[in-house]
Parts: structure tokens; C-alpha cells; sequence
């Protein structure tokens, strides 16, 4: 059973991370202007969420603060509050709170102090209206003694009097909601008992708020013989105080089957006939049963909403003061048919692995079929029929694990703000790919990548305003926020419009902290590196923002571990662009396969161009470490890609061929020895057992057991020339 409950918590908390998700880019949208009923809406409902799931599993404290908070957003999803940015503030603070509450729950963080966010509350809340917003109608407030009569056509709520005039008296009557009453009718549904459902657990909560039983209706019992043990017959009517919020009232009712018998009335009780002239007693119950319908006990769920829509409709159409009316919670609404929404279920993330890995091998076993048929068998047994299955199989596995990035770049625009006020500059933020679909896991691992990146862009890229004015540009920076995806690659780049790196200053702190030698010979790439050094830091003051030396190096371990690597591209006064590039899970890609010293490897055709065999004089060499090629007039780039690995080549470049690949770095004339064949190859990543090697982005197996090399042609088309062309001098 322990197990049973762990389950159930553990999905919990998925939502809680999907609540708190949707939550914060709510109330970022609230910060930026929108202040939309539907997004007041999305976030009031979240939190809802969050607190009816922490009572259901005795998270008191999580419980107990998602409550205080979610009254708040009641009152401003009522219109009683106003969403000003004083007030938003206090919702983000809260907010963050909130998401503390929750990993405490999960033991994986200490109670949070929340003692002033619950401060900050009690004061929106105490302070009602008092910003400019638009509190929600009021009764008006009884008149002084001394004051002269009042004589109102109607009372408050609408109501002629039946007995009496309020013209005979001078004395006004006293507020009705004061001995106010709510009146509960509940009947629970035959699917809530069949779900093991327990009426009575629902009634006990009910108790503490104050309620009391004022009777139950059995009239719907049948004869022993006749009576389903699962069914219910009961219909239970309860008296509540007047003082308890309706929504309390609700929450009771949170998880109650959708086709219960739900209402929830409020009964409001005129002042009592002045003691001087005994005046009968109005009799107000026939007027309330006028008003509002009787719902039969075992009305369907069409003749119910049919009822609720007419009583909405005579609402509409009566001129009155608004008056409480008998609440049926949305649960109690007709259920959508299947086809009207998307049906999810929740699996396993190590079970979604398990069938990716099984998809690869099945490409494999593919590849050993087509390497031991001849073509006649391969028609044969249809293996181009059971390549394309194959392939649609995995492309389907794939997106059941793929994710819109725009979760990861979700919580950017908060952070920005809150760093434009630490900082005071003004930041503007352009996102590009939002949709770009990208492996969960990766998602959840490039969160604090992401954060360090921006916050070093805020912090140290972007100029004070007067230094932006002064350089002759805009007030306002930029930050670029953009991800694509390029072949088996997710590239993430923060660019900003910046100062740049000063690299000088970056050689000389590096030598200050002994990262290098005085006499060290760098490159700017290298020198652009060294800012991703463990402890390595230009600020000269620590800030909340920077200072520690602990950011750049998250970044490239972290980015490092998932198999991928971090390019840093700088132009003083212009700005820098930081790009994280990423590896898919496991991705079936179209490769050729080539020879180089004997080894094969495996080009992605999606980077090839064509491929050409050299004639003598074809290849020029344009300085000792550098070739091109002569393509009909365009000189493209030369690199021998034995030499970038280190592999023994004694071929002439005329006996080789040049595959010409292109990618946005430029393109780039490969030497190859032979190009063997041309497959469907599965990347399996290489940073599980080796750590990351630049200019190769995996491995794989093929036909015949051995395992293949993919190259990763970004790198190698970005990296610099490192050896000395066969032939030429040194």
C-alpha cells in the first residue's frame, strides 16, 4: 500500500511542477500587462490545485500557504483587488514561496521561512480596494438612528415585504447576511461509490467548518432484495453557518464525482418586526423556491443543466441587486465526450527509454539484414518496407519524450525584469524557436545553464544606459533568447548587444588567478574560453548577481554532462553570443559512410553537398597550414580530417575525395579516403562512458557489429586549422 501511495505522490508532484509552471508564466504575464480574466484565471486554478492535492497527502504547511494565497487571487479574480504591480509583486514573492513549500514536500529542501510572504498577504488582503481597484458591490450600510426613514420600494436583496411596510417604522433594520445560513443538499453519485468513494469522510469535513445535519433523506431506499451495495440512495441536507466563505464550502467538494447531486444554497434572514407592534413573521421560503427551482434528488445530468441555464436566464433577466444563488460546482457538468479533448495518460520516462532503445535496435538488426541479403533478397523480404515502419515507428517514439523549449524559456522574462531593477539598465528580450521540440530530459538540465547565461549577459554584456548613450547606441539592450535544431543538434544561443568581452582583461585575470601562465600564447577563442574556468571572474564586487566565479563553469559542466559543448562568439562593442549545442536523446539519422585511415566513419548526409574526386591542381595551397579547393570558380576551405584526429595518412590528396559539407558556419571540403555506403544509423551518445570529444557527436553500430564514429560537422567546420597539410613544409 506504502507503494501504491508513493506512486500517487510521485504524480503529485509532476503536477505540482506542471501547477507551478503555469502559475509563473501567469503571473509574468500579470507583471507585463495582462491582467485578463483568463490569466488571473489559469493561475487562481494552479494554485487551487497545488493546495487540494497537499491536504490530500498532509502537507500541513504547503497546504496551509497555498490557501492564504489562493484567497488572494480569489479576491482579485472577484474584482476586489485590484492586480496592481505592488500587488503582482507580492503574488510573485509569494509565488516563489509556494514553489519552496513544494520542494520541501518533496524532502528535497528545509521549511521555507514564510512568515513574511504570509505577512505581505494578510496586508493585500487588509488592504482591500485601497490601490484603485474595483471592489465588488456591497449592501448598503445601515443609516444612523438618527437618520430620517428610509422607505425603499424593495429591500436589499430584491424582496417585497409580505407582512409588513418598512414605511411604518423609522428605525432601519439590521443587516440580513448577520444571521445568514448556507444550506447544503448532497447526494453522491453511484461512480463515487464504485471508486470506493466514502460520502461520510465528505460529511465529516463539512462538521468541522461548522456544519450540522438537519436531516437525510431515504425515500429512494429500496427493498433489501433490490438494494446495489455500490449504489447510493441517500441524499444528505445540511445546515452551514452564514460566516463561512463558499469557497471553503467548495473545496469540500473538490474531488467529488462530476455527476453528484451538489447544492449549495444561501439563505439570507430579514430583520426581525420591531418589538413594539407584534407583526406575523414574514414567511420567506415559498418566496426562495419561487426564485430558485427545486432540483429533484435524482435529476439527470441534462434536466439539471437544462434547470441551471433557466435559472441563469431569470437571473439575466430580472433588474435586481446581485444576490447569492445556489452554487453547483463545475464538477457536477456533463462530462465531454472523448472526442471533444485530448486524451493523456502518464507514463514512465525509464519505460519511454526502454522502447527508444528497443527502436534502435531494431534499425540495427535492419542494417545486419540488408548487409547479409543480396538485393534480390532484399526484395524479396521487402527490407525497404521494413526500413520506412521502422522509421515511423521511431519518429513517433521521439515525440511522446519531446517538449516545446518555451518551458525553459518560460521563467526568462521574470528574470529579466527583476535583474533590470537590481541592475538598472533596461533590458529588452527577443525569443526566436519557441517551439523547437527538445528532449524532456534535457529541458529540465539546461534550467540552470540557461539562468547563469542570461544573468552573465545582464550582469557583464549589457552597458549602463549613460555607456550605451555614450557609444551612440539605443538606451535599451537586448537580450536574444533562440533554439533550433540542426540534424541530431539542438542549438540554444543567449545573444546580447553588449560591450563584448574584453579580452585583455580576461588574459590578465586568468594569469592573476593562475588559470594560465604569464607567457601563455592564446587564440581569442581560447582566451573567450577561459571565462568558463572554474573560479574564474572579471566582477570586482560580489553581488546577488555575480562576482563568485561559479556561473560560466555550471554552465559548461553541466551542458558537458548531457554530451554537448558551449561556442562563445564575442566582437568588442558589438555584443556576445553564448550557444549551447546538444545532443538528441537517440536519433535515427541518414549517414554516410566513410573511410579515413582505414577506419569508418559516419558523415550525416544532411550537412553533404556533393562529393568530388580532385583533379591535379584542384587543391591550392593558400599558406602552410591551409588548402582550398576550386569549386567552378568558389574557393572553398580544405581540412583533412585524418589530421584532425590524429590518424596515420600517407595518402595524396588526388588519390582521396573531397566531400563538401556545409553548415552555418560555412562550407567546408572534408578529405575522405572512400565513401563505403550510404545507411540509416543510430546515434548512440558517447558522454556515458567517454567525456566529450570534440568532432564527434556519437557513435553507432553497423551491419556487420563494428562500431562507427559519427562526425559532428558543426565542430569540425568550426574548429581552427591545428596541423600541417601533407606535402608542405612545416
Amino acid at each position: 500500500m506504502s507503494d501504491e501511495l508513493d506512486e500517487i505522490q510521485a504524480i503529485f508532484f509532476e503536477e505540482c511542477t506542471e501547477g507551478l509552471t503555469t502559475a509563473e508564466q501567469g503571473l509574468s504575464a500579470m507583471q507585463a500587462g495582462d491582467v485578463s480574466a483568463e490569466t488571473i484565471a489559469g493561475v487562481f486554478r494552479a494554485v487551487h490545485s497545488i493546495k487540494g492535492g497537499a491536504g490530500a497527502f498532509g502537507h500541513a504547511d504547503l497546504t496551509a500557504f497555498a490557501h492564504k494565497f489562493e484567497n488572494v487571487l480569489d479576491e482579485v479574480r472577484a474584482g476586489k483587488i485590484a492586480p496592481t504591480p505592488g500587488v503582482v509583486k507580492v503574488m510573485l514573492s509569494s509565488f516563489d514561496v509556494l514553489s519552496d513549500h513544494v520542494e520541501t514536500a518533496k524532502g528535497l529542501a528545509p521549511r521555507p521561512n514564510d512568515a513574511a510572504a504570509l505577512a505581505a498577504l494578510e496586508k493585500v488582503l487588509a488592504d482591500k480596494g485601497a490601490e484603485g481597484g474595483a471592489p465588488a458591490p456591497a449592501a448598503p450600510a445601515p443609516a444612523p438612528v438618527a437618520a430620517a426613514p428610509v422607505v425603499p420600494a424593495d429591500d436589499e436583496f430584491g424582496f417585497t415585504p409580505v407582512a409588513f411596510s418598512l414605511d411604518d417604522f423609522d428605525t432601519p433594520a439590521a443587516p440580513a447576511a448577520e444571521t445568514a445560513s448556507w444550506t447544503i443538499r448532497f447526494k453522491p453519485s453511484r461512480a463515487a461509490l464504485a471508486n470506493a468513494g466514502e460520502p461520510l469522510l465528505l460529511i465529516r469535513e463539512l462538521e468541522t467548518l461548522g456544519a450540522t445535519i438537519e436531516s437525510v433523506d431515504v425515500s429512494d431506499v429500496p427493498p433489501l432484495r433490490d438494494l446495489d451495495p455500490e449504489n447510493a440512495y441517500l441524499t444528505w441536507v445540511l445546515s452551514m453557518p452564514g460566516d463561512v466563505p463558499q469557497n471553503d464550502i467548495d473545496d469540500c467538494f473538490d474531488f467529488v464525482a462530476p455527476d453528484s447531486l451538489i447544492e449549495v444554497t444561501r439563505n439570507e434572514v430579514a430583520a426581525p418586526a420591531p418589538a413594539f407592534e407584534p407583526i406575523p413573521a414574514p414567511e420567506f421560503e415559498p418566496i426562495v423556491e419561487d426564485f430558485i427551482p427545486f432540483v429533484p434528488v435524482m435529476a439527470s445530468i441534462e434536466d439539471l443543466t437544462a434547470q441551471v441555464q433557466q435559472v441563469v436566464a431569470d437571473l439575466a433577466a430580472t433588474p435586481m441587486t446581485p444576490t447569492p444563488a445556489p452554487v453547483i460546482p463545475s464538477e457536477s457538468a456533463a462530462p465531454k465526450p472523448a472526442g471533444e479533448a485530448a486524451q493523456t495518460i502518464r507514463v514512465d520516462l525509464s519505460k519511454l527509454d526502454l522502447l527508444l532503445n528497443l527502436v534502435g535496435e531494431l534499425v540495427i538488426r535492419n542494417s545486419i539484414l540488408a548487409d547479409r541479403l543480396s538485393p534480390a533478397d532484399r526484395q524479396r523480404v521487402e527490407l525497404p518496407e521494413l526500413a520506412r515502419l521502422t522509421r515511423q515507428i521511431q519518429d513517433n517514439v521521439m515525440s511522446l519524450r519531446a517538449q516545446p523549449i518555451k518551458q525553459a524559456f518560460s521563467r526568462v522574462p521574470r528574470m529579466l525584469r527583476d535583474l533590470s531593477v537590481e541592475t538598472g539598465k533596461q533590458i529588452e528580450l527577443e525569443t526566436v524557436g519557441e517551439t523547437t521540440e527538445v528532449d524532456k530530459g534535457v529541458i529540465e538540465k539546461i534550467g540552470d545553464p540557461l539562468t547563469h547565461m542570461i544573468r552573465n549577459a545582464a550582469d557583464h554584456g549589457l552597458e549602463s544606459t549613460e555607456e550605451r548613450i555614450a557609444a551612440g547606441k539605443s538606451p535599451a539592450g537586448t537580450i536574444k533568447l533562440s533554439a533550433e535544431q540542426k540534424g541530431a543538434r539542438i542549438f540554444v544561443r543567449v545573444q546580447d548587444n553588449g560591450r563584448g568581452i574584453n579580452r585583455e582583461r580576461v588574459k590578465a585575470k586568468a594569469i592573476e588567478k593562475g588559470i594560465i601562465s604569464a607567457d601563455a600564447v592564446l587564440s581569442n577563442e581560447e582566451i573567450d574560453q577561459l571565462i568558463c574556468a572554474p573560479g574564474f571572474s572579471t566582477a570586482e564586487t560580489i553581488s546577488n548577481i555575480s562576482g563568485r566565479g561559479v556561473g560560466m563553469d555550471v554552465v559548461r559542466s553541466n551542458v558537458e554532462a548531457l554530451g554537448g559543448r558551449v561556442e562563445i562568439h564575442s566582437v568588442p562593442g558589438e555584443g556576445t553570443t553564448f550557444t549551447m549545442i546538444l545532443p538528441l536523446t537517440l536519433a535515427i539519422l541518414d549517414g554516410m559512410i566513410v573511410r579515413l585511415a582505414s577506419q569508418r566513419f559516419v558523415l550525416p548526409l544532411a550537412h553533404v553537398l556533393e562529393t568530388v574526386q580532385p583533379e591535379p591542381g584542384q587543391v591550392k595551397r593558400t599558406s602552410p597550414d591551409t588548402e582550398v579547393i576550386d569549386m567552378r570558380g568558389e574557393y572553398v576551405p580544405v581540412k583533412r580530417a585524418t589530421e584532425i584526429f590524429g590518424l596515420n595518412d600517407d595518402r595524396l590528396v588526388e588519390d582521396s575525395l573531397v566531400v563538401i559539407v556545409e553548415s552555418e558556419h560555412g562550407k567546408v571540403g572534408l578529405v575522405v579516403d572512400t565513401i563505403d555506403d550510404r545507411r540509416e544509423v543510430v546515434i548512440k551518445s558517447l558522454d556515458q562512458n567517454l567525456h566529450p570529444i570534440r568532432g564527434l557527436g556519437g557513435a553507432t553500430i553497423l551491419g556487420d557489429g563494428s562500431i562507427a564514429l559519427i562526425l559532428d560537422i558543426e565542430a569540425l567546420v568550426a574548429s581552427a586549422n591545428r596541423y600541417t597539410p601533407k606535402g608542405l613544409a612545416a
